[in-house]
């Protein structure tokens, strides 16, 4: 029996789960489920998951969410190859460094981007001050920094010569203010060869199928029926608001 994941690939997390298991080749049943839409808060799929967030994971009667620990399983159930979490001690503490970081940080921060360029002004239909703004972005930078100056350096990826859980993790949030017309590229020739390093790694062809969608963002939500976020839209300008 195949793996169910249960992804939202507008989601960093989910994209990532979704290109390791892609690449490596682990077969999968892909289910989706629509966070815009709430589906993460129906009853079928609170079976799955307590937390009521994707990506989740069942293999069997075990259930399992968070990115990294459905990553993780894999790489173990699964025997993927080396580099992903190197069985060398530094390496590996390298990987482990930037992942116990990215959650408060780059995550935070390029998720707070999107919603506040993107989602909260075009769907909700709530103006942001240009304050919110200025300072989500200055927090987003500073994340920026880190990764080229602190976790890069002068490395062709963050634990070495090889591509790692830690690079697929970074790139995919790297991506998410991209998808709301911000580049972050601009101007960061070291970020931006990396993430040609990273793109080559995955493969062309996977890496933009996991990342069609939040790149075409801007038009998606076009089409967007707002009635939908209602259920939390107070949750979700508390949290950026």
């Amino acid at each position: 029996m195949s793996l169910e994941l249960y992804l939202d690939l507008f989601s960093q997390p989910c994209r990532s789960v979704y290109i390791f298991a892609k690449k490596n080749n682990i077969p999968f049943e892909f289910k989706n489920i629509s966070l815009l839409t709430g589906e993460h808060y129906e009853e079928e799929f609170g079976k799955i998951s307590m937390i009521r967030k994707v990506p989740a994971m069942r293999d069997g009667d075990f259930c399992l969410t968070e990115s990294i620990a459905i990553m993780l399983y894999m790489v173990q159930k699964f025997k993927t190859l080396d580099f992903w979490y190197p069985a060398d001690l530094q390496q590996r503490a390298r990987v482990d460094e930037y992942l116990s970081w990215q959650h408060m940080a780059i995550r935070m921060h390029g998720s707070k981007m999107f919603w506040l360029r993107l989602l909260i002004p075009k769907v909700m239909g709530v103006e942001v001050p240009q304050e919110k703004l200025d300072a989500a972005l200055e927090d987003l930078n500073g994340s920026l920094k880190l990764i080229e100056e602190k976790f890069l350096q002068d490395r062709p990826f963050i634990a070495g010569d090889h591509m790692s859980l830690a690079d697929l993790v970074a790139i995919v949030e790297i991506i998410q203010p991209v998808g709301a017309g911000l580049d972050v590229f601009e101007g960061r020739p070291k970020l931006s060869a990396w993430r040609d390093r990273v793109e080559t790694a995955v493969g062309k062809e996977l890496f933009d199928d996991a990342h069609q969608a939040i790149l075409g963002a801007q038009e998606s939500v076009k089409m967007m029926d707002p009635s939908k976020m209602q259920l939390f839209r107070p949750r979700i300008l508390k949290l950026f608001m």
